[in-house]
């Protein structure tokens, strides 16, 4: 039996380890630069958002999830990130705010209500290669502002008790979007980060999950020299890899963090022909 794990998000934490690794990866600067101004707003956000009566709108299957969404709530706050973005962010990204800034309150409200109903479940994620370039740079602005408050649902969530190993998040229904290993007895547990609300979940270790395949010697594992902590667990049958942040090799690490600066190995698999089934929050 397995179970998801639930929790309040750690920004703080989470923009210690991107100063932490832009500063001593140079490959990794802009990005985690750019990161730390997102997971300072996401901190705000997530500040201001209710607590107390989070229970209550916790919605009691993962079916159900999506029909939690307060907009009053959220709209009123958006346009803080649309500033954040048009000051810091590279230049497509300011653009794209620039040009949602302009389409007000009633727009905001319809994207906002279509991408969070959207399960973006394993082989139906969005492909930067498939989408036009001003799509994903919206659909990237509406993520970095729901994901608070999919993890502040998430958290109020009692962790369900599963009696199989689900392939997408027990609590959401979303792809994976990275695995993480935790140090348990003499070796690691094997979780699952779930994409759109971060929560974790335990899975196989031999287990592909976004085709099934269970057979060793089609699930080959790279590291790369500058990232020993970052393994890149591919299949073979489906053509698809996943990153996993091994804790037992960097405690420090914050898997979501980490990931994000881990450009070198996105390269690397798109080199030899894998594929990632949901991008990260920055598309590395």
């Amino acid at each position: 039996m397995t179970s998801a794990q639930t929790g309040a998000p750690d920004y703080d934490a989470r923009i210690r380890r991107a100063k932490y690794l832009g500063a001593v990866h140079s490959f990794a600067t802009e990005v985690m630069t750019f990161y730390g101004h997102l997971a300072a707003f996401q901190k705000h956000l997530y500040a201001q958002l209710p607590k107390r009566n989070n229970r209550d709108l916790v919605a009691p299957s993962a079916a159900d999830f999506r029909s939690h969404l307060d907009l009053a709530l959220l709209v009123p706050h958006f346009p803080d990130l649309l500033s954040l973005l048009q000051r810091a962010g590279p230049a497509p990204v300011a653009d794209a705010a620039r040009q949602l800034s302009l389409q007000g309150p009633a727009a905001w409200i319809s994207f906002l209500t279509d991408y969070w109903s959207i399960e973006w479940s394993a082989g139906h994620s969005p492909s930067e290669d498939e989408q036009p370039a001003s799509e994903a740079l919206t659909e990237f602005i509406l993520r970095v502002f729901l994901q608070p408050y999919a993890e502040l649902l998430a958290a109020g969530r009692p962790a369900p008790q599963l009696e199989t190993t689900p392939r997408v998040c027990p609590i959401c229904n979303s792809a994976p979007l990275l695995g993480v290993l935790r140090p348990e007895g003499d070796g690691g547990r094997r979780c699952l980060v779930c994409s759109f609300c971060l929560q974790e979940w335990n899975f196989r270790r031999i287990l592909c999950p976004t085709c099934g395949e269970e057979a060793e010697n089609k699930l080959p594992v790279y590291v790369a020299e500058q990232l020993p902590h970052i393994r890149v667990e591919a299949c073979d049958t489906c053509k698809s890899y996943l990153r996993t942040i091994d804790l037992t090799k960097d405690g420090h690490a914050v898997p979501v963090v980490d990931d994000l600066a881990a450009i070198p190995l996105t390269l690397w698999a798109a080199e030899h022909g894998y594929s990632r089934p949901h991008p990260n929050l920055l598309g590395t």
